[in-house]
C-alpha cells in the first residue's frame, strides 16, 4: 500500500464541509471524508508550525524535549524508517521553514522538492506591514502560478515517474496560511463585493489596532476561505492524477493540518498568538525581531483540527475517540505493513478505522506551546529568538472539558464543551474539583513524557 500524506497549514476544522460547514466550498476534501474516516476529536500536540511537524515526522511528544528548532540527532523520522525498508520516500514542500536557518526537516526523504514563493522567499517582494511582509508577487499571472497549485503539480509530476514503485509521498503546503491572497474569484465566493484588499493579521486584538475595521475582519475571513477552496481545488488535481494512473486502489490518502487561526473570537483575536507592547505603548507585531511573546491561550479554534484518512478496503465512517497529531506517523507505518518502533509514542489509528468500536487508546488530549517558563527565551514562529513575557497556556481536553492551564494566578480557564462549544463561559471557579483533576492529569502526562523537572516544578500549583 502506498501513502500520500497532505498537510495544509492553518486549516481550521470548522471550515470544512465534512465537519458541518455548509458555507465553505470544499468538495474534494468532503468526498475524501465520505469515502474514508473522519476523526472528530483530533488535536494538535505541539504548537505552532514546526513543533507540529516534529510530532508528525517522529511520532513523539516532541514538546517534552524540543521547541521550534532543528530535529535533534537522536530523532528518527518516518521517512527514515520507510526508506530503510525499501520504500521510495518523497516530499514536496512550500512551507518555508523546513530547511531554513539550519532546520533539517528534509531528513530521510530520498526525493525532496522545495517550491519557492511563500513568505520570506526571495521570489517574493516584501513591503512593510504588520506581518512578516505584505507579499506582492509579480509573476503570479494565473492561478496555476500560486504555491499550492505548483506544489500539487510538482507532486503529480513526481508520481508520473514513480507511480509503479512502493512510495510514501509527503506534501506540505503553507496555504491557507496568511498572507491571504487567493485569486479574487475565490474570495468573491465569500464576499461578493471583494475589492482586492489583502489584510495582514496583527496577532493581537484587531480592535486595538489603529488600522483595522470590521469590514477588514470580514475581508480577511473571506480571503482565508478563498484560499481553503483553492487548496481543495488543487488537492483535487492531484487525486485525479492518482485515479488516472490506476493506483487509487493501492494508495491511502491522509489530510490534516497543524493548527487553526482566530478570526475575532475570544475578545477579538486576529492571529494565532498574542504579542505585547513596548514600554512606550506601541504594540509589537508578528515579525518584529524585538517582539515579546505574550499570553496566548489555545482554544478550540487553534487546536481541535481536521484529520481525514482514506485507506482502500476500509469502510467509510467516523471516529469520535481522541487522536493526536503524533498518531498519524504510526498509522502510516501500519497502513504500509511496517512494524512500529518501540520508541514511537503515537498510537496507530488503523484499528479505529477498521472498527469504530475499538477501545480508545487516548482518554485525553494535550496541546501546548513548547514548554517554557516566563522569562525564558525560545525560538518560534519565524526562527526569531523571543523572550516569554508570560507563562504559556497548555490545554488539556478530556471528558467534555477544555482546561486551559496557566502558571499565572487567575489565568487558568475551564469550559464545558458540550454546552459551551464556543468557550464563552469560564466555569473554573464553580468546578474546582474538575480543574484540579485535569491539572493532576497534566502533571502526570508531563512526568510520563519526561518533561524536564524544572518545567514541572513551576506547574505544581493551580493558582486561582
Amino acid at each position: 500500500m502506498n501513502v500520500i500524506w497532505i498537510t495544509a497549514d492553518t486549516f481550521r476544522r470548522d471550515q470544512l464541509g465534512a465537519y458541518g460547514n455548509d458555507i465553505i466550498h470544499t468538495p474534494v476534501l468532503d468526498a475524501l471524508a465520505a469515502k474514508g474516516t473522519r476523526f472528530d476529536n483530533h488535536y494538535a500536540c505541539g504548537f505552532p508550525t514546526m513543533p507540529t511537524r516534529a510530532d508528525h515526522h517522529t511520532g513523539q511528544w516532541t514538546m517534552s524535549f524540543m521547541g521550534w528548532e532543528a530535529l535533534p540527532d537522536h530523532a528518527v523520522t518516518l521517512s527514515q524508517i520507510l526508506g530503510d525498508q525499501g520504500v521510495h520516500t518523497a516530499a514536496v514542500i512550500d512551507t518555508p521553514f523546513y530547511t531554513r536557518g539550519g532546520m533539517n526537516y528534509d531528513r530521510g526523504f530520498q526525493s525532496y522538492y522545495t517550491v519557492l514563493g511563500q513568505e520570506g522567499s526571495g521570489t517574493r517582494a516584501a513591503q512593510i506591514g504588520h506581518h512578516e511582509s505584505r507579499d506582492v508577487v509579480a509573476d503570479w499571472r494565473k492561478e496555476a502560478d500560486r504555491c499550492a497549485a505548483r506544489t500539487m503539480t510538482q507532486a503529480g509530476d513526481w508520481l508520473e515517474k514513480h507511480y509503479k514503485e512502493e512510495f510514501f509521498l509527503y506534501i506540505d503546503t503553507w496555504d491557507p496560511h496568511e498572507p491571504w491572497d487567493p485569486p479574487a474569484y475565490y474570495a468573491e465566493l465569500y464576499q461578493p463585493d471583494y475589492d482586492g484588499s489583502i489584510i495582514q493579521p496583527p496577532y493581537a486584538y484587531w480592535h486595538e489596532t489603529d488600522h483595522l475595521t470590521e469590514r477588514d475582519l470580514e475581508t480577511a475571513f473571506a480571503c482565508y476561505r478563498g484560499e481553503i477552496t483553492m487548496v481543495d481545488t488543487w488537492i483535487g488535481y492531484l487525486l485525479r492524477k492518482v485515479e488516472n494512473m490506476g493506483i487509487a486502489d493501492d494508495t491511502a490518502i491522509i489530510f490534516t493540518t497543524d493548527h487553526g487561526f482566530y478570526f475575532g473570537e475570544h475578545g477579538g483575536y486576529l492571529g494565532k498568538m498574542h504579542f505585547g507592547r513596548r514600554p512606550n505603548g506601541q504594540r509589537y507585531f508578528h515579525g518584529d525581531p524585538d517582539s515579546i511573546w505574550d499570553f496566548s491561550p489555545l482554544y478550540e479554534e487553534l487546536v481541535h483540527i481536521p484529520l481525514l484518512i482514506h485507506v482502500p478496503g476500509v469502510a467509510p465512517g467516523s471516529y469520535d475517540g481522541f487522536s493526536a497529531a503524533l498518531d498519524v506517523m504510526p498509522t502510516v507505518l501500519e497502513i504500509m505493513g511496517r512494524d512500529v518502533p518501540s520508541h514511537v509514542q503515537g498510537k496507530s489509528l488503523l484499528p479505529a478505522m477498521r472498527d469504530a468500536g475499538t477501545p480508545q487508546s487516548r482518554a485525553f488530549a494535550v496541546s501546548t506551546i513548547p514548554f517554557a517558563n516566563a522569562d525564558d527565551t525560545i525560538r518560534s514562529v519565524d526562527n526569531v529568538e523571543r523572550s516569554m513575557s508570560a507563562s504559556q497556556v497548555t490545554t488539556v481536553t478530556s471528558g467534555g472539558y477544555s482546561f486551559l492551564y496557566s502558571m499565572d494566578p487567575g489565568r487558568s480557564q475551564l469550559f464545558h464543551l458540550p454546552t459551551d462549544p464556543g468557550q464563552q463561559s469560564n466555569i473554573i471557579s464553580a468546578n474546582m474539583d474538575t480543574a484540579k483533576e485535569l491539572h493532576q492529569l497534566l502533571l502526570k502526562f508531563m512526568r510520563d513524557t519526561n518533561v524536564p523537572q524544572r518545567l514541572i516544578d513551576t506547574r505544581l500549583e493551580l493558582r486561582m
